[in-house]
């Protein structure tokens, strides 16, 4: 058994600071341990969202050693303890009490995005056919917990504050799975460059460094749509094709 100092944070939206606290570790446990038995030896009130502690909640998102991560997946053993282990809330969303951030903004952006307008059915038994690479495409993006790290980590968010231009990548991913979806008409492409801040994107891809599900957040989902917003909006060829394209019936 041995000991290691945690600096949580501890505060409000109006004021706090960082606290140290010291306790027991012991092989295979993970940050979200190391809360848990701060909470219930030295700080009862230390407030701290979680859930499934499984890494598939997204509840638990913090910043360990100043980088955004679930605690309940960040064991001890990978973060050197010889010093302080800093634990804060996340910084892209205002401050809630101790670890807890009000993450209601990113819920009210997911409202204004379009739903899925699927086309008719093409088969005579009133179902729709699509090939398996369509589906397999946008199955990666319906692995997202939520946790919204990659939206804390965005500097668009986290540091320029931008967040009633720019919906962040989260959003953009779930924009995504809906404009590769085989089946979806739906037009969305006008509202990602106007209201929903696209440019603003310049493909870091430090959303995807701190993804827990691994999804590919940059390459697969946002350089595509930027794609499509370009072929759109700034190529003259792709202009001609949008004036005289066939159009599909939804």
């Amino acid at each position: 058994m041995k000991t290691a100092v945690f600096r949580i944070w501890r505060g409000t939206s109006e004021s706090g600071e960082f606290r140290d606290y010291t306790a027991e570790t012991s092989e295979g446990m993970v940050v979200l341990d190391a809360v848990h038995q701060i909470q219930a030896k030295q700080a009862n009130d230390l407030a701290c969202r979680w859930n499934c502690k499984a890494g598939k909640c997204g509840s638990c998102s913090a910043e360990v050693n100043g980088i955004p991560r679930l605690m309940c997946m960040t064991r001890l053993n990978e973060i050197p303890l010889d010093k302080p282990v800093t634990i804060e809330p996340m910084k892209a969303f205002p401050a809630v009490k101790d670890l807890v951030t009000d993450v209601s903004w990113n819920f009210r952006v997911k409202k204004k995005i379009k739903k899925f307008k699927p086309r008719r059915p093409d088969a005579p038994d009133g179902t729709w056919r699509m090939t398996q690479d369509d589906i397999d495409r946008v199955q990666e993006f319906r692995k997202c917990i939520e946790c919204f790290l990659c939206q804390d980590v965005c500097h668009v968010l986290r540091e320029h504050h931008k967040h009633e231009e720019f919906i962040g990548p989260r959003f953009l991913v779930y924009a995504a799975a809906l404009e590769m979806h085989p089946l979806d008409v739906e037009d969305r492409l006008e509202e990602l460059k106007k209201a929903q801040g696209i440019g603003f994107c310049n493909i870091t891809k430090c959303c995807t460094k701190v993804c827990p599900e691994s999804i590919t957040i940059t390459d697969n989902a946002i350089i595509p749509l930027k794609e499509r917003v370009v072929d759109k909006f700034y190529d003259p060829l792709g202009k001609l094709w949008e004036l005289f394209r066939p159009k599909q019936v939804p």
